[in-house]
């Protein structure tokens, strides 16, 4: 234990850091780790500014046998895993529509919205992510609509709890993303992804699968409540695949791309609730 991360930099028998402290020392932490010699896995947004998470990378192509993975764990849940298993086993053909429904149980508190970047840049940003993912392509462009439906008090900190997101994918297909900060019936999480050949499509995790059906109707279990219970197991993948690569000397399977693209989204996401416009994401540098 030490209460100085620069200890376990210089300690030479560790080859490895999580980089999982407050989001605005991400960038700087991981920097000291690449030049420690350290590989690093670092909790997402590895920064809000374009300008830091670049000099990440920057970082990263002085030291290229370095591995960086970025914290976007729903890439290994096993419901979105299996939606882009079945993209790339061809089974529904080219992408052309994904929609993706993500919506918390409850709204953080009003003071957390100062310090994490808003809806887009702490919630969505994870959809942005599986946007990219599911149909393994770059947003081009999107459009905002937004509210505050939920809590006034997060309006009050200039941010919105409700919204619908609509994309174009660089590959032509369009996107989808709806999210709210209140599901009064659990954290729900589905998606969607239909092709030219067929659709796949997830629901939400239960703590059973089981369906009652009676005389007073047709009822079965609301969704896992915590994002802990829904995302356990693609903790435990995320950090198995990131301990494989660096133990195999193989490539991470999320990085430093995809967070800089997803915070590129995200402040072109915010620009266009900012100026009531689609934005291309190559507005955003």
């Amino acid at each position: 234990m030490t209460k100085d991360y620069k200890d376990i930099l210089n300690d030479k028998d560790i080859d490895a850091v999580l980089v999982c402290s407050s989001t605005d020392t991400h960038a700087a932490i991981s920097i000291e780790a690449i030049n420690a010699g350290k590989h690093v896995f670092c909790e997402k947004p590895v920064d809000h500014s374009i300008e830091k998470i670049q000099a990440v990378a920057d970082a990263l192509k002085e030291h290229p046998d370095i591995k960086f993975q970025v914290g976007f764990n729903r890439r290994f849940d096993h419901n979105f895993a299996a939606i882009r298993k079945a993209y790339d086993d061809g089974k529904i053909g080219e992408a052309h529509i994904l929609k993706i429904t993500s919506r918390d149980p409850e709204p953080p508190n009003p003071a957390y919205i100062k310090v994490s970047g808003g809806i887009f840049l702490d919630m969505t940003i994870h959809d942005f992510d599986m946007a990219c993912f599911l149909t393994d392509s770059d947003v081009e462009e999107l459009y905002v609509n937004s509210a505050v439906l939920v809590d006034p008090a997060i309006g009050e900190q200039g941010d919105v709890d409700t919204a619908i997101i609509t994309m174009k994918m660089a590959n032509g297909a369009l996107a989808v993303i709806d999210n709210s900060r209140k599901a009064a019936y659990g954290y729900d999480q589905r998606a969607e992804l239909f092709g030219s050949k067929g659709m796949v499509a997830t629901s939400n995790d239960t703590v059973s699968s089981a369906v009652i059906s009676n005389a007073d109707g047709v009822t079965g279990e609301k969704p896992l409540f915590f994002f802990l219970e829904r995302y356990m197991g693609s903790f435990s993948e995320e950090m198995r695949q990131f301990t494989e690569a660096v133990i195999n000397d193989t490539e991470v399977p999320v990085g430093i791309h995809a967070g800089l693209q997803s915070v590129k989204i995200g402040l072109a996401a915010r620009k266009s609730v900012e100026e009531h416009r689609p934005v291309e994401i190559s507005e955003i540098q």
